[in-house]
């Protein structure tokens, strides 16, 4: 039996989309990214979670758990 690695992901289960920014709150990701990330190369996801702390902080106080958030994409970014 073989397992494939789990796809890394900075989704922290905070789904509501900002109607103006039209991005997660949580994660930062679009409705389009968040629904195609299975679909990507680690690659694309990589070029996603280097622009994702910008949209946070773009967010200010909309953003639902801003530390968290960046703590996920570094994780996810393995630094």
């Amino acid at each position: 039996m073989s397992y494939s690695k789990p796809i890394k992901s900075p989704c922290l289960r905070v789904c509501a989309v900002d109607g103006r920014a039209n991005i997660c709150r949580g994660c930062g990701r679009s409705l389009k990214e968040i629904a195609g990330w299975g679909a990507m190369s680690d690659a694309e996801r990589d070029m996603v979670l280097r622009e994702l702390p910008a949209r946070i902080e773009s967010l200010g106080d909309k953003a639902s758990a801003k530390e968290e958030a960046l703590a996920k994409i570094r994780e996810a970014l393995g630094e």
